[in-house]
């Protein structure tokens, strides 16, 4: 049950990470990867987001399904 729910916040925070690319609100931007890793983020590194999202629904769901 807890892989379940590990899996499940993963697809969430997948999710949250790709909408950071296209909606500008405080929720989005505190959860920013390249907010939360690099000293200066900038909005040439706002993409960033959008690939490591993608990546975190791709693996969670496959490992969801698998």
């Amino acid at each position: 049950m807890l892989n379940l729910i590990v899996t499940a916040g993963g697809i969430v925070y997948g999710v949250v990470l790709v909408s950071a690319v296209f909606l500008r609100n405080g929720f989005t931007e505190a959860l920013r990867i390249d907010a939360l890793f690099m000293p200066n983020p900038t909005e040439s590194t706002r993409p960033l987001n959008l690939v490591i999202g993608l990546a975190l629904i791709a693996y969670n769901g496959y490992s969801l399904f698998a």
